[in-house]
């Protein structure tokens, strides 16, 4: 099964230019940087909501939220590899490698930015630096895990490895 995996993997990318051993264009570190934060960005809004919903403090909405960054990231790789017909170990394999050095770049960085700008952590979701100040610090993350995208794709890691799925 994994020789016919491979074999498949091989067919697909005849002609096409490899993807991930040599340098990585920004567009594709770009692609895979707004793939993960679509993920996080789901997952931190629905984790605010639950989390305000709940009455919960700061520590345990935060702590949802990333879980559910990192949920939500998994979820959208995973979903692209099932389609590609790869079983269902192999494909969340495929998700861990591609997106978890990605997500908790992204993730250290969004938060980060939060608890450090003034009054971010105490503004509640009708507030408008509750959006201000997360739109900001998931454009920061964006820019900061964006490089290290470009990095693991060009040394075959990240979301090299799910673009043989494709």
């Amino acid at each position: 099964m994994q020789h016919e995996a491979h074999t498949a993997h091989l067919h697909h990318h005849e002609g096409h230019e490899t993807h991930g051993h040599g340098p990585a264009s920004w567009s594709m570190a770009a692609q895979a940087t707004l793939h993960c934060l679509t993920g996080c960005a789901i997952g931190e809004v629905l984790g605010m909501v639950i989390g305000t919903a709940l009455g919960w403090g700061n520590l345990p909405t935060m702590i949802l939220a990333i879980a559910l960054a990192f949920f939500f990231g998994y979820s959208l790789t995973l979903r692209g590899v099932l389609k590609a017909g790869v079983g269902f170990r192999a494909a969340f394999r495929v998700a861990l490698a591609a997106d978890t050095l990605s997500i908790a770049v992204m993730e250290l960085i969004d938060n980060g930015v939060i608890v450090l700008w003034p009054d971010a952590m105490d503004a509640g979701l009708a507030d408008a630096l509750f959006w201000i100040s997360l739109t900001i610090s998931l454009a920061i993350a964006f820019m900061v895990t964006t490089p290290v995208n470009k990095w693991m794709i060009g040394r075959g890691k990240g979301h090299a490895v799910v673009h043989g799925h494709h």
